[in-house]
């Protein structure tokens, strides 16, 4: 079995304070940790469970920039065969739909089976690569999958709907799953495994080599900010009395009552 998975190398601001560059269309990255994206941990431990179940081989592949090629090392530590990177530097700013179309170049002259991808980003969170290269390849897709199996050249596939539904799909292949937290538990790469994926080579492409001129933009981003802080909270003071009469003054004024 040929496996793909797609996988991205993502800033950590959980726990710190982010701040807007002087472009106004990015954040400061200077003192910010990176790590491989939360749900793509979760595609790339799908792809290894497959791969130790079926056989074959796993190759991953990121769009970014040099220091990502560290993160691909350690996808090839947990288990996968081949790294790509592509060249970020290559290109300027792109949208989820760019990032489709190149990632969709660089595997379209690859062998597959299934590709997996997370199924969100903890930077951008548009949820748009992983459908969009579903439909830019021509193949079925499955989104927000919690639970992945194959049999006979199918996948049996439940995927997540709102209000804790759950959506059981029979997807004939090649087909592309875009991976939910959760639906695993990701293993972590020993040292040994991390020292003897530092051998390993790492193919890296260029626009040039995509064999694709122009890739299209649907979108534009005019500005990234800060959501201004406004009053949120106020505190009625005074008896229970005085309390009620200033609370039905706001309802009043809100136009709530």
């Amino acid at each position: 079995m040929e496996i793909i998975v797609c996988i991205k190398r993502v800033p950590q601001t959980a726990e710190v304070a982010v701040k807007i560059d002087s472009t106004g269309k990015g954040i400061e990255k200077d003192r910010l940790t990176f790590d491989t994206n939360e749900s793509d941990t979760y595609a790339l431990e799908e792809a290894v469970l497959m791969k130790e179940k079926f056989g074959g081989n796993i190759t991953v592949i990121s769009l970014g920039d040099e220091d990502t090629e560290d993160t691909l090392r350690i996808a090839l530590a947990k288990g996968a065969d081949n790294a790509i990177r592509i060249k970020a530097e290559d290109f300027g700013v792109l949208d989820g739909f760019q990032t489709s179309q190149i990632l969709q170049s660089a595997i379209k002259t690859l062998n597959y089976d299934v590709i997996f991808t997370g199924c969100i980003s903890t930077d951008a969170a548009y949820s748009q690569i992983g459908v969009t290269l579903a439909e830019l390849l021509e193949i079925p897709h499955a989104s927000l999958v919690v639970n992945f199996d194959i049999n006979n050249e199918r996948a049996d596939v439940q995927r997540e709907l709102e209000g804790g539904l759950i959506e059981h799909l029979d997807i004939s292949l090649p087909a592309l799953f875009t991976i939910q937290t959760g639906i695993n538990e990701p293993r972590y790469a020993s040292l040994i495994k991390i020292r003897r994926a530092t051998k390993k080579i790492i193919k890296v492409i260029g626009k040039d080599e995509l064999q694709q001129d122009e890739f299209i933009s649907n979108s534009t981003l005019d500005e990234l900010f800060v959501p201004p802080i406004s009053k949120q909270v106020e505190f009625l003071t005074g008896s229970v009395g005085e309390s009620s009469a200033k609370l039905a003054g706001i309802f009043k004024e809100k136009g709530l009552i």
